[in-house]
């Protein structure tokens, strides 16, 4: 069993994914043979269907789609605006994209949600797509998580970051919904943090263009910002020596990696961590710094 990766930043970090790319085709050897990327996900800036982080990403679909075709990898709309209406479903720009990105032409392409009601549109107009259930639904008590996963309508199913550690659990469901899990490996919130539903709420509200209460992060650390240190300390982390001692062995999969928003410096460091035999980060590295076109910060 290999373990897939689901890389962030589809329409953010264009200029990143075409200089890393060619680097992890043309070098396979410096890359981990027991891993491979399942997909990219993101969604552009001001969609109105986006969720998750406010969207950043001004990359044009059709270059977007070009690279994935190139390189036969899965592109992933992330359309988690937990709150849509019936009348948001009429959206023209992300109507205009889905009919783009399910006749992509390359690996079938997929959509991360969370609305019911927008599930129902895609699946009635849309039904080249695969899903996606987002882990913005914060599905953390491990019931919650089980009966998702018996959902038909969603390939996988991404839950909260707080489950990750309860491999006894996981470990005990069926192989078909173990195929389903797709971790969230490098979060950063706070694990104790009680708001994460609201926060993303928050967000959804942000991208519908309406009004709200701003969300205050109450995380310890919050005035630092998203650090890889501090993914790494965080108890649900997952890091590579877990995926190949712990999880793979046991039949998960797929694993999310977070990103969106971050910049491309620190994209880099998660291709290097999580695929990147050590012997050879210096080498992928310099081969990407040296990029004159890339601008990294």
């Amino acid at each position: 069993m290999r373990a897939s990766y689901h890389l962030p930043g589809l329409f953010e970090f264009g200029e990143l994914y075409r200089a890393f790319l060619p680097l992890y085709r043309e070098h396979r050897d410096w890359f981990y043979d027991w891993c491979d990327i399942g997909s990219i996900y993101g969604a552009p800036a001001d969609c109105l269907w986006g969720g998750g982080r406010a969207g950043f990403g001004e990359d044009r679909p059709e270059e977007v789609l070009a690279l994935l075709k190139e390189y036969g990898i899965s592109g992933r709309l992330t359309f988690s605006n937990s709150l849509l209406r019936q009348e948001h479903l009429a959206d023209p720009k992300c109507n205009a994209l889905c009919a783009m990105f399910e006749r992509g032409g390359g690996a079938q392409n997929g959509v991360i949600l969370a609305s019911d009601l927008l599930l129902e549109h895609l699946q009635r107009n849309y039904p080249g797509f695969y899903f996606v259930s987002s882990t913005t639904k914060v599905l953390r008590e491990f019931a919650e998580l089980e009966k998702e996963l018996q959902r038909p309508a969603f390939r996988y199913v991404v839950p909260d970051f707080r489950l990750n550690r309860e491999l006894s659990r996981l470990k005990a469901l069926p192989q078909e919904q173990k195929g389903k899990l797709e971790f969230l490996c490098n979060e950063c919130c706070w694990f104790a943090c009680a708001q994460r539903k609201q926060c993303y709420e928050a967000v959804s509200r942000k991208n519908l263009g309406e009004e709200g209460a701003e969300h205050v992060c109450t995380s310890p650390t919050a005035a630092r910002g998203y650090r890889f240190s501090d993914a790494m300390a965080n108890p649900g982390f997952i890091g590579i020596e877990e995926i190949q001692r712990n999880y793979l062995p046991n039949g998960f999969s797929q694993y999310k990696i977070e990103g969106r928003s971050l910049g491309s410096a620190l994209i880099l460091e998660f291709l290097l961590y999580y695929m990147t035999k050590p012997e050879r980060q210096l080498q992928v590295r310099e081969e990407i710094y040296l990029d004159s076109s890339l601008d990294l910060f």
